[in-house]
């Protein structure tokens, strides 16, 4: 419980407070977030205003310094007022970092040149004034550089046989923001058709499991941020694994030897008979012409004897 006294002493520190914050240097930024694309040229604006107006001697800097995670701040550039107006720019970015500025009017634009990736950085202006060291000097915001996704390269890992897991890949080197990848699989007719549902699609990978005939198709990736979208594909054809290749190759190899044999054999008998039908024609005809009586010899059952081909005497 506070006693009268002690309410006045608060509410006159609360003043106090509230006035030398009201007093003090603003530095600021009007954007919390800036999107270039590659290559373009960024202007970072950071305006201040001083607690008092910044006399004709009164020593003022101004720094631009890039954040960047669990790197220590590097410095751009750094503008001295007075004594002397100078800029020094730091080597990294000598050719591409500039300062618009105007002390009196509390203006200190960054100008970088010629973004590139690496560009993608937060970004601190801290203005320091002579007795004016309270308040808000520091403003910060963040830079994004924009990549369309490269286009994408899609692989196969694992081995595509009946039974076994396996992944695709899919990834492009570069793109900002960060592409996002989805995989959609299309049948034989190029029409989309939903993954197995043991099926994981993970930044880029997607993982099949106990794979079988069913799993084969194409495979359509799809990377992509908020500039552009670029794909790659490739076909997946799952076999049967070496050693069933191995055992029905074998089957096959001993099914056509037996195919074989049995062919041979028969056309071996189909021969011998023609041939045995042969030769009992012809000693048919030639014991007519001996065979005094004009009997004829036949063949019995496919054998000839001596005793068809022998000619009876005139005495018999």
């Amino acid at each position: 419980m506070l006693f009268p006294m002690d309410k006045k002493i608060f509410s006159f520190g609360l003043l106090c407070l509230v006035l030398s914050g009201v007093g003090a240097i603003q530095v600021t930024i009007p954007q919390s977030l800036y999107e270039f694309a590659r290559g373009d040229n960024m202007i970072l604006p950071c305006s201040f205003t001083p607690k008092n107006p910044i006399g004709p001697k009164q020593i003022v800097v101004i720094m631009w310094s890039a954040l960047s995670p669990d790197v220590d701040p590097q410095s751009i550039l750094t503008y001295y007022y007075n004594p002397d107006p100078s800029l020094d720019i730091d080597s990294g970015y000598e050719g591409r970092a500039s300062l618009d500025v105007n002390v009196l009017q509390g203006k200190a634009d960054l100008k970088l040149l010629s973004l590139t990736l690496a560009d993608n950085k937060t970004y601190e202006c801290h203005v320091q004034i002579q007795g004016d060291s309270t308040g808000k000097p520091v403003a910060i915001t963040r830079v994004m550089v924009l990549v369309a996704p490269s286009p994408p390269i899609c692989k196969i890992q694992g081995t595509a046989e009946y039974g076994q897991d396996i992944t695709l890949s899919c990834a492009s080197a570069e793109g900002s923001p960060a592409p996002t990848y989805k995989w959609d699989r299309r049948n034989v007719q190029n029409i989309s058709v939903p993954q197995d549902p043991k099926t994981t699609d993970k930044g880029g990978i997607l993982s099949l499991y106990n794979i079988s005939s069913d799993t084969s198709g194409l495979y359509i990736c799809t990377s992509a941020n908020k500039i552009r979208s670029g794909t790659c594909s490739l076909t997946l054809s799952v076999m049967p694994s070496s050693m069933t290749i191995g055992i029905i190759g074998r089957a096959v190899t001993f099914l056509s030897f037996l195919i074989v044999v049995i062919f041979c054999f028969f056309r071996k008998n189909r021969n011998e008979k023609k041939y045995a039908m042969g030769a009992c024609e012809k000693v048919q005809y030639h014991t007519k012409e001996l065979d005094k009586n004009g009997e004829s010899r036949h063949c019995q059952d496919n054998t000839l004897s001596y005793e068809n081909l022998s000619v009876r005497s005139p005495e018999d």
